[in-house]
Parts: structure tokens; sequence; C-alpha cells
């Protein structure tokens, strides 16, 4: 009753969404520019991102083939179980994450959690997680910036999956450089032990399977090593729920 009361609101608030954009409140898409009731415009949708294409089904490298697993993952396997992503983080939908990222435009996160849930949705055989989880930012980087965008998509995230956002669950207890700004071979230094489970979360995740939400996935040193501190603390399975990943170069 509860989920059937829940989508009935969020029918009739998309409703509304539409009827404040086409009237009251005209806007552009986000990519082209043209004006539209939506935040993201029909035809820009259909020809960036509905292409889908084969990938590692635990980091979400591109494949060239059917292969279930890229050769990294095969070699070394990180410490997250699966990885889903909606696009890759390319122009011109990379404006989409830096619109948001460090344009404030928090518009966008609902359109990307939205992204995000098909991308899920066409998984074969997808355990949907226990509970989600924002890769958090720094005290100093979060003032600086005003608000986590992790968690911007997070939210609309778990109401699309039916699942506990659980936004306080990790902490990190180090403040690092923006992994933008390190040299690759210095990447997975740059966040050992940069994350911690809050103790008063932590029985949550005994025999838990957690999924991490974060906007842009590169190297993936950062959610390897949120994963690794959730494994520590009990968790049986991590899954990254990641908007957009970096195509190796």
């Amino acid at each position: 009753m509860r989920t059937a009361t829940r989508h009935r609101l969020d029918a009739a608030w998309q409703a509304l969404r539409l009827w404040l954009g086409a009237t009251v409140l005209p806007a552009q898409c986000a990519l082209c520019g043209m004006g539209c009731p939506e935040v993201l415009c029909s035809p820009c949708r259909a020809q960036y991102l509905t292409q889908g294409r084969p990938r590692c089904r635990q980091c979400a490298n591109p494949l060239d083939d059917a292969a279930l697993l890229c050769g990294r993952c095969v070699r070394q396997r990180p410490a997250y179980d699966a990885t889903v992503t909606a696009f890759d983080y390319a122009a011109p939908v990379d404006q989409l994450l830096l619109q948001l990222k460090f344009g404030a435009r928090l518009a966008l996160a609902p359109l990307l959690a939205e992204l995000l849930y098909v991308a899920i949705q066409q998984q074969q055989a997808w355990e949907a997680p226990q509970l989600v989880c924002p890769v958090p930012l720094g005290p100093a980087r979060l003032a600086e910036r005003g608000f986590n965008q992790a968690l911007e998509v997070a939210r609309p995230l778990a109401r699309l999956l039916d699942v506990p956002l659980q936004p306080r669950l990790a902490l990190r207890v180090r403040e690092t450089q923006a992994q933008s700004g390190v040299a690759p071979q210095e990447r997975q230094a740059n966040l050992a032990h940069a994350f911690a489970i809050a103790p008063e979360h932590g029985a949550l995740l005994q025999g838990c399977h957690v999924g991490i939400v974060d906007d842009v996935m590169s190297s993936g040193h950062t959610v390897h090593a949120l994963a690794t501190a959730c494994k520590s603390a009990g968790a049986a399975r991590v899954s990254i729920l990641v908007v957009a990943r970096t195509p190796p170069h």
C-alpha cells in the first residue's frame, strides 16, 4: 500500500512538473538549449542516451565483445562486486554532470537518477541492494561546494529503487586531493584509509548488500576504497551505482 501511494504521488508530481514547465516555468534543454518542459529534451535523450554497449559487469568499462569481465578485473578483482552506469563520461553528456557538480544545477540530479535507474533495470539478473549510500565528501570540500552531488543523485535513486537511503553510513575521515588532480599512479594512495563506517550504523552492514552511489567513476579507486571499508564492516556484497563512467584511455 505504501509503495502504491508513493507511486501515485510521484505520478502526480510528474504531471505538475510538466504543467509548470509548459506554462509557468518554461525551461531549456540542459544539452542543446532548446525550449522544452523537461530538463532534457526528447531528441537529445534519444541521440545521446539510448545507445547501450557491452560493459564489464564488475567495473562497467566498455567491452569489445560479449565477455562478462574485462581483463583488468580478471587479473585483479576490486573490492566491489558489480557496477552499473548510465553513460560514458564524454561530450556532450558530460555537461550534465559538470552543470550539477560545478554549476550547482541541482535540478539535474533527479534526471541523472532516472537515467541511472533505467540502466539498472536493463541489467540481467539484477540483484537490488538493501540500502544505498552516497560517496561522502570531506567537511572542507562539502563546505566549499555547499552540497554533495552524490547525495543529490542518491536521494531520488533510492526512491526509485524503493530501498532505504543511508546518507551518514560512511564518513570521509581523511581529506584527500581531488582525484582529477592526482597523477594516475598516485590515486590509490590518495584514497588509502580515507573512508570509515560510522560506528552507530555499523550493524546495518552485517551480511548486507550495499549500493554505493557516485556521480563519476574514473580509475575506480574511490569506490574501491569505500567498498573495502563496507566489507571490512561486514557487508556481504557491494554494487557501484554511478551516473557516468570515464572510458579508459
